[in-house]
């Protein structure tokens, strides 16, 4: 659902170029094939937020509102060349950071979605290894920058289950000017400190584009079509207590987990932005 003109910040432009000038992007198309080989995207962790519901749409919002988002991948092996009819499962948060499928949601964990289903989907790469959802630009929650989670699976083998993450200076600018994604408190991990990101490296960072009313995300997955990764699969969420980073996590008997610090000022802004290179 589109939202109206004043919640969809657009005439973004300048923003999306300094994005991309400042390393803030990967490409989004795959090396020729006569190149080296390419990188396999890294692999993450599932998260606790998965459903096998091979729900077979491309718009995957239900109707729901937010800042409107495109995400496309590329799918190709490590010659780059296109793999068509593999099913990309896609999943992620809402503009509050909560998650469809399950209970104790929300900055209190009061809420439940069980029974939802919204921006969840799955796709099939067509003859160019391309596959393409229309969703809403997701928020975050305590312990985690903003990410979208994303599964590979050929026939009955998931080959790939990993996360990408999206600009963080874009991130800031539509959770503090667009009323859908205002939060009682700034954002507390960003993606120069998020474990998960930093683990992963820079071939999970997706390129971001304004189009007419929504922003574009695309990002090439490299992958093994005979690959049998092992699945890190946390915890299904239950007992945490509010405020908890990582949902999904078991907290020590009787240990109530801190909660980030959010960086503020001046240090937010070095984190946000990668220094000028020299020379």
């Amino acid at each position: 659902m589109t939202p109206p003109d004043s919640q969809l910040p657009l005439g973004r432009r300048g923003l999306l170029a300094a994005l991309g000038a400042a390393g803030l992007s990967a490409s989004a198309r795959p090396a020729p094939a006569a190149q080296r080989r390419l990188p396999l995207t890294a692999q993450t962790t599932e998260g606790p937020y998965y459903l096998d519901l091979a729900l077979d749409r491309s718009d995957i919002t239900e109707g729901l509102e937010g800042v409107p988002l495109d995400v496309r991948f590329t799918v190709c092996d490590t010659a780059g060349r296109p793999l068509p009819k593999l099913r990309v499962d896609l999943w992620h948060c809402d503009m509050q950071g909560r998650y469809s499928g399950f209970g104790e949601q929300g900055d209190d964990r009061a809420q439940s979605f069980e029974g939802k289903t919204f921006l969840r989907g799955s796709q099939r790469t067509d003859r160019e290894g391309i596959v393409s959802f229309g969703t809403v630009y997701p928020g975050w929650y305590a312990g985690r920058t903003t990410h979208i989670h994303f599964k590979v699976i050929n026939g009955a083998h998931v080959v790939l289950t990993s996360q990408f993450f999206l600009p963080d200076a874009l991130s800031e600018f539509l959770y503090t000017q667009v009323p859908l994604y205002q939060r009682a408190r700034m954002r507390d991990t960003l993606n120069s400190v998020d474990g998960i990101a930093l683990k992963a490296g820079g071939t999970v960072l997706g390129a971001v584009r304004e189009e007419r009313q929504r922003y574009v995300a695309t990002l090439a997955l490299v992958v093994d079509p005979a690959a049998v990764p092992v699945i890190d699969r946390p915890p299904r969420p239950g007992g945490l207590p509010p405020g908890s980073p990582f949902p999904g996590s078991t907290p020590l008997p009787g240990a109530r987990p801190p909660r980030p610090r959010a960086l503020e000022g001046s240090a937010r802004i070095r984190a946000m932005v990668p220094p000028r290179a020299e020379g």
